[in-house]
């Protein structure tokens, strides 16, 4: 497999958009297929709506009528054509925060980057700045034939490994699969405090209540999470830890922090109240995957970012 490392850079805030219909997709196929489906109106009003940028994927107006849709994706219609503000094949962006990230790893199935804290993942109902959007870029502007397949999610606040694929069969096969074939996950956190054990396994079972809240329990109905952590260095009032979680549970490691009396620095939502490195210290330094076809076992890095370290290099 080929290795390519670049940067690739993204603007922010999009403008605002109505829309006709949101559509969920259940399976994959093409998008012409899908529309004519869902939409109860006849092909040329179909290929009217692509050729005019009314239609977006996860965000992105696409104009293709044979592009690749999958599970899980979230389609639009805009109620007018985006050719105004469309650049290359995303809605512009109006305020100019760019955000830079490494591509750390890609091949003709994978494609991985290093996300940068504070940027979403994949966009959300308030917010469509993400992660994804710039990756469909990046391909794009190679190929209109090429799409990436989201697979994973990490916190907004969180940097590091985001993995996608560029095939919709792997898609399908990590979706619903996924536990089977991530065979690790790293990540490093700044804690409050020191620890009395130095290295320490936590079970919980999480729930989500309706202010968005994770939190921990023993009744079994919950999900499982599994976290295990090893102190790496300690200052007078903070410790960095290698973390490896069994389960990939939403805010996982941040729940378990907050449940051992040491929440993750900046993490005001989990009950840390300081925040010495201006951001929450949560990073996903490595994942480590199956290729669900080859068997190949596939590692990704992120190296932990300098500031967690100079945090602890204080004379």
């Amino acid at each position: 497999m080929k290795d390519r490392r670049n940067n690739h850079r993204g603007q922010t805030e999009a403008p605002k958009i109505e829309y006709t219909a949101i559509y969920r997709v259940n399976r994959s196929e093409e998008l012409l297929d899908f529309l004519l489906n869902r939409c109860k109106t006849s092909r040329n009003n179909v290929k009217r709506l692509l050729s005019d940028h009314m239609v977006l994927v996860n965000g992105n107006v696409i104009t293709q009528f044979n592009f690749i849709v999958a599970k899980d994706d979230e389609i639009k219609i805009s109620k007018k054509p985006l050719r105004e503000e469309n650049k290359g094949n995303s809605v512009r962006r109006e305020k100019k925060k760019f955000y830079t990230f490494n591509i750390l790893y890609e091949d003709d199935d994978f494609i991985a980057i290093d996300k940068p804290q504070g940027l979403l993942s994949v966009e959300s109902d308030k917010e469509t700045e993400c992660a994804y959007t710039y990756v469909m870029q990046y391909l794009q502007q190679r190929s209109h034939n090429l799409r990436a397949f989201q697979l994973h999610r990490i916190d907004k606040e969180t940097s590091g490994v985001l993995l996608f694929t560029k095939n919709v069969k792997i898609h399908s096969i990590l979706k619903l699969h996924w536990n089977e074939y991530v065979k690790d996950r790293e990540y490093y956190a700044v804690v409050e405090g020191h620890f009395e054990e130095k290295e320490g396994h936590y079970e919980s079972y999480l729930f989500e209540n309706q202010n968005n809240l994770v939190y921990s329990s023993k009744n079994p109905a919950g999900q499982r999470a599994i976290t295990d952590y090893k102190v790496i260095k300690e200052s007078p009032a903070y410790s960095l830890l290698r973390v490896n979680i069994k389960t990939g549970r939403k805010n996982q490691i941040r729940v378990h922090m907050q449940d051992l009396g040491h929440p993750i620095v900046g993490d005001d939502k989990y009950g840390c109240t300081k925040n010495p490195l201006k951001r929450l210290g949560l990073h996903a330094s490595m994942l480590t995957i199956m290729h669900p076809l080859t068997h190949e076992l596939l590692e990704i890095k992120a190296p932990v970012p300098n500031i967690f370290r100079a945090l602890f290099d204080k004379k």
